[in-house]
């Protein structure tokens, strides 16, 4: 019998020792949580046993149990490297449309060749949808979905909209409207130019001349061109400028002014004017049916020189990704060269009932058993969620000076079971050789 307990405890601490130096060799694995081997002693009894005399039947590993404790952070200067501060697992896949999910603190994950975000194993890491201002769609692990970052464009956007604040100077030399003509700067007195793009984000420049008509003091004629097109104004009554190479006639317009620099009459001259669609001017597959409004609504005429002191639109062009920001509540967002930022989804946290119920799947992964209970999925920063850190990872949890203390103490429990083992031997011999 002594033999069995002796053994019993060489397993014991042989277990031990296995669970330690796992620890160990695992101090410097990322998201890594360290376990603890737990023993229960073994006792056997029947109902015609003297529990007073009975002696225990040895030592058993009750159950290797892993802790979850945080680990500390560690900060790189990689966007996609990722740490939980707090609760909550990454959910990773190892297809595309995996259902089969993973489990995760190790956050050091990077672009495969697809442009999606995958681990060192070539799992995916699962995000929620979310809407375009980066509200999130669902927060349900059955909508979760691969992370992929395009890398191609950002939409285009036509414009629809010219903001223009000028001066135009009192007092400026006049001309007649009659002659006005494009490539002949002594026939019309400034022009303001400003790049517009189409639907499909290709650019072309819009250029607006101002006249200053015979005869005149507060009136100023205005004409719309694009990419050297002349563009007809919708609704005006102002002066008309005939193309030469078709015939066409276009409308300009008419700004008045009163005696102290300000539109005159902006009932009757609207500070906003609107082209006709510019079908005539797009010859690439563009919108046809796209018009441009002009807001003149800050326009005056000072006794000071032609200045435009603000001229913007609202179009964008097609734009080349720059770069991928993580915000702390796990929303991904995608910049572009054109100014636009797009949001691609927000990183899924799951956590569990019980997390020592997990069952250990390797590389650092755990899957969900009926111990650990069923997946909760949830957004970082809400109820008991942490949050996320981008550019950071979290550290083997692994306290290498404990490990080191234990790993002593198992040698020794190690050593004397051995040495149990050897007395029980000697008194046996010693029992055999009695005559």
């Amino acid at each position: 019998m002594s033999f069995n307990i002796s053994l019993s405890g060489l397993n014991a601490a042989q277990k031990d020792l296995d669970v330690t130096s796992n620890n160990i060799s695992n101090a410097n694995t990322d998201g890594f949580k360290q376990s603890r081997a737990e023993f229960a002693d073994v006792y056997a009894n029947s109902i015609y046993s003297n529990p007073k005399t009975k002696v225990g039947d040895g030592a058993t590993t009750a159950t290797v149990a892993q802790q979850f404790q945080q680990g500390a952070l560690k900060f790189t200067n990689n966007t996609f490297d990722m740490a939980v501060n707090g609760n909550g697992f990454f959910a990773v896949g190892s297809g595309i449309n995996s259902s089969d999910l993973l489990y995760t603190r190790a956050g050091n994950f990077k672009l495969n060749k697809d442009n999606y975000v995958v681990d060192n194993q070539g799992n995916y890491l699962k995000v929620f949808p979310v809407n375009p201002d980066g509200t999130s769609a669902s927060a349900a692990l059955s909508t979760a979905q691969s992370l992929q970052v395009p890398d191609s464009v950002g939409t285009p956007l036509a414009t629809s909209k010219v903001d223009i604040n000028l001066n135009l100077p009192a007092g400026d030399t006049t001309h007649d409207v009659a002659n006005f003509d494009p490539t002949d700067s002594s026939t019309y007195n400034n022009a303001t130019s400003v790049t517009v793009y189409d639907s499909l984000g290709q650019s072309h420049t819009m250029t607006t001349y101002y006249v200053k008509p015979t005869g005149s003091t507060n009136t100023w004629n205005a004409f719309a061109f694009v990419d050297g097109k002349p563009v007809n104004i919708a609704g005006s009554s102002g002066p008309s400028y005939t193309d030469p190479d078709t015939g066409t006639s276009y409308n300009g317009y008419v700004m008045n002014f009163d005696s102290s620099g300000q539109p005159s009459d902006p009932a009757t001259v609207p500070a906003t004017l609107t082209t006709d669609p510019l079908s005539s001017v797009l010859d690439n597959g563009a919108d046809g049916t796209q018009t441009i409004t002009l807001n003149y609504s800050n326009q005056t005429q000072y006794a000071d020189s032609f200045t435009v002191n603000s001229i913007s639109q609202d179009g964008l062009t097609v734009g080349r990704l720059t770069g991928v920001e993580v915000g702390t509540d796990g929303l991904v967002r995608a910049s572009y060269s054109n100014g636009t930022t797009e949001p691609l989804g927000r990183v899924a946290l799951v956590r569990f009932a019980n997390e020592q119920g997990l069952s250990q799947a390797g590389n650092t992964d755990w899957k969900a058993s009926t111990s650990s209970g069923e997946p909760l999925a949830g957004e970082a920063g809400t109820g008991t969620f942490g949050n996320i850190r981008s550019g950071a990872l979290e550290s083997s949890n692994v306290d290498l000076t404990k490990e080191l203390v234990d790993l002593i103490t198992a040698q020794r429990n190690f050593q004397a079971n051995s040495r149990a083992i050897e007395v029980s031997n000697t008194l046996q011999q010693n029992i055999l050789q009695i005559r």
